[in-house]
């Protein structure tokens, strides 16, 4: 079954939109809290990092963002940290499952069951489908100084890097589409929020959190979420997002480190 016909016949998860008005504030709080501890500061924090840079003297296109920085100056206390960032990713993707699964939901509907191997071939196709537009993008931006020098990686690093930038992309997946796409697009349908609202919320909120990087950033961030956002939608299904927002990072944070003398054009370096 090919990509289009799988967005046919597959459905959308089954949620049905709550009546009680205890029941209605309690999601509301529960999203707030959510919001707070995850993603919804981090947008205010990256639009703030916005404002601040452009007013400052040559603007966001003088300016270099780290994305994935060392922590520390002590190798061991790095490798720990790092473990740390990529644990704390996961936790957040695990503590928004086990909320929709306390809340009585079946984690099954809602696309958040076991991964299978029918996953692997649409995470792939939409991972090729947004990375090489989003690589363009971020070079027109960078080229018109609408975006930051990005730093997706460290290119002296000790050889363990390479492993903790893996498990930190694999956290950024299971963080974002977790929580930004199959939690929030819940909770807002539980709420009675048209499908259209809920997606243009989803795509705003992971476009705001990217912001820090630039314009071309977030636009490709809010791109990206509506592309997911649709998707999952339309199939139900959260793993093939997880698989290709993995192997977006994956490539973005090692091709760096690998290859940063010949980025350039990207990173402006």
């Amino acid at each position: 079954m090919n990509v289009t016909e799988r967005l046919r016949t597959a459905p959308e998860p089954d949620v049905a939109v709550e009546t009680d008005p205890a029941a209605r504030r309690a999601l509301v709080i529960e999203l707030v809290i959510v919001g707070v501890l995850t993603f919804g500061f981090s947008a205010l924090s990256a639009l703030l990092s916005l404002i601040d840079a452009q007013l400052s003297a040559g603007g966001i296109g003088s300016t270099t963002v780290a994305i994935n920085p060392k922590q520390a100056d002590v190798g061991w206390i790095d490798l720990i940290r790092q473990l740390m960032s990529a644990s704390r990713l996961l936790a957040i993707g695990a503590l928004a499952v086990y909320l929709l699964w306390r809340s009585g939901l079946k984690l099954g509907t809602l696309g958040l069951g076991r991964p299978q191997r029918r996953d692997v071939p649409p995470g792939l196709a939409l991972a090729a489908l947004i990375g090489l537009p989003g690589l363009g993008l971020l070079a027109a931006a960078k080229a018109l100084g609408l975006n930051a020098d990005l730093v997706a990686s460290q290119n002296d690093g000790p050889w363990w890097q390479y492993v903790t930038l893996v498990l930190m992309a694999i956290g950024n997946a299971v963080a974002e589409e977790i929580v930004v796409v199959a939690y929030f697009l819940v909770r807002l349908k539980q709420l009675g929020v048209g499908k259209n609202s809920s997606l243009a919320a989803s795509a705003v909120l992971r476009g705001g959190y990217h912001l820090y990087q630039g314009f071309g950033g977030g636009l490709g961030n809010l791109v990206m979420g509506v592309v997911f956002g649709r998707w999952y939608q339309a199939t139900g299904r959260v793993w093939p997002l997880v698989i290709a927002h993995a192997v977006i990072d994956v490539v973005a944070f090692l091709g760096y480190a690998l290859l940063h003398d010949h980025l350039g054009f990207v990173t402006g370096s």
